[in-house]
């Protein structure tokens, strides 16, 4: 099931970025380790009790050298399109601007649900200067203080208020629900018709020409499917040619309803930025991955580029060093058989569950093979190792102390379990627990 999507509106300098990663807490301020994973800030998972969502941060959308107000409409226009909730950020030390009331009849046109947010009411004393922020036509205006967290439980029950009831389409267990996700004209929806054998999907060679995404149902050699195309991850208009992070919003959309992801890479332009960050994006969900290097028949080879292509693959992509790879053309279906077996073997691993007691003995050799580390002349000591959940495969390591696990161990017994499981196509997460 999807998650809801809630959007941070406002004019500049009403704090919408400090409301963003107080909402967003811890999520938004994790360092990884791991080379070549790309953050970025726009877009984070948060949660409020039992619930789980998505926020945007649009003063995080760059439009470039845009007027001041077509900034904000834009930036508007683009929370609009992919909210379910939008809180509108507004001054409580600067009462209501004109730029308040030009985003509020953008916020008019969306008949989306509006929550109205008065931000920087650092004391009780300040509350009763909100009460002109009912003019602007949304209810009760809600104060907070993002500087000192005032208010945003408040805020956050309110928004939770107008989650939708999503259900996702009940497919049956068995069904292996894929995804392509990759910047515009890498030859997404031409793999889409590839694989299904019509045209089902506008094919173009203009960036951006599919709008939405589409499930498509099908079955091959008894396997059945769901195809989440998301082609359409740039709609036409200038905000959407002026900012790649659009995209990454489209994606994470099918990325969450999606078993395996594939990455779309376009083999006759090679490798850039928003690539990398699109798949980041694929790896942190705990998705399975498969990179497909499409339009490879457009490639002028020898015997060594596709090694070398390869390699340039794995040195961008080191985060997603489990996720095999496949060359393709979508358009000529030259090596188009050899997907459908990556994708039932990343689905496979993806949802693997190991015996307890045979992870033990991996667990314990690797251990007689690599002693674990010590700090401070105090030795970790691995008591006992298990499998908690799949999708992907997630191992507790039960230890005398978890501050003694350094990420260059759990690194190395992670591959220890990928070399006697296999794993290929699936991202492992290792958590070190103290045994109680």
């Amino acid at each position: 099931m999807a998650k809801p999507v809630v959007a941070i509106v406002g004019r500049p300098n009403v704090g919408k970025s400090t409301i963003f990663n107080r909402i967003a807490g811890e999520r938004i301020s994790i360092v990884e380790d791991i080379p070549g994973v790309t953050r970025d800030r726009i877009y984070s998972s948060a949660e409020w009790l039992t619930h789980d969502f998505n926020i945007i941060d649009t003063g995080g959308i760059d439009i470039g050298d845009e007027p001041f107000l077509e900034q904000i409409r834009q930036q508007a226009e683009i929370a609009i399109d992919e909210a379910d909730v939008i809180i509108f950020i507004t001054n409580g030390r600067e009462g209501v601007t004109a730029a308040d009331e030009e985003v509020a009849k953008i916020l008019y046109k969306s008949k989306k649900p509006v929550v109205l947010a008065v931000n920087k009411v650092d004391n009780p004393e300040m509350r009763d200067q909100i009460y002109d922020f009912y003019s602007l036509g949304f209810g009760e205006p809600i104060p907070i203080s993002g500087t000192h967290g005032l208010g945003l439980g408040d805020l956050l029950d309110e928004v939770a208020k107008h989650f939708p009831s999503r259900h996702d389409e009940d497919y049956e267990e068995d069904v292996i629900k894929f995804s392509l996700i990759g910047r515009p004209n890498v030859g997404k929806s031409s793999l889409v018709n590839a694989l299904l054998g019509e045209e089902r999907v506008i094919v173009s060679d203009i960036a951006g020409t599919t709008r939405d995404a589409i499930d498509s149902h099908y079955t091959y050699n008894g396997q059945k499917y769901v195809i989440i195309d998301t082609a359409g991850m740039r709609k036409k208009g200038k905000v959407y040619e002026t900012t790649e992070k659009y995209s990454v919003l489209r994606a994470l959309r099918a990325i969450e309803r999606s078993d395996v992801v594939l990455v779309v890479l376009n083999g006759e332009e090679g490798i850039i930025e928003q690539d990398k960050r699109i798949a980041g994006y694929a790896h942190e969900a705990g998705r399975a991955v498969v990179i497909v290097v499409n339009k490879w028949d457009a490639v002028e080879k020898d015997e060594k580029t596709m090694n070398e292509f390869e390699k340039n693959i794995r040195d961008h992509f080191q985060f997603l060093d489990y996720a095999p790879i496949v060359f393709l053309s979508a358009k000529t279906k030259k090596r188009l058989h050899t997907l459908l077996p990556m994708i039932n073997m990343a689905s496979e691993n993806h949802a693997l569950r190991v015996e307890t007691s045979v992870l033990n003995d991996v667990i314990m050799d690797a251990v007689a093979m690599n002693p674990t580390p010590t700090d401070k002349g105090r030795r970790l000591k691995i008591y006992y190792t298990t499998q908690v959940a799949v999708k992907p495969p997630t191992f507790v390591v039960f230890v005398n102390d978890p501050e003694l696990m350094h990420f260059s161990y759990e690194r190395f017994l992670e591959n220890r379990i990928r070399d006697a499981f296999g794993f290929e196509g699936t991202p492992i997460k290792i958590y070190a627990r103290e045994r109680k």
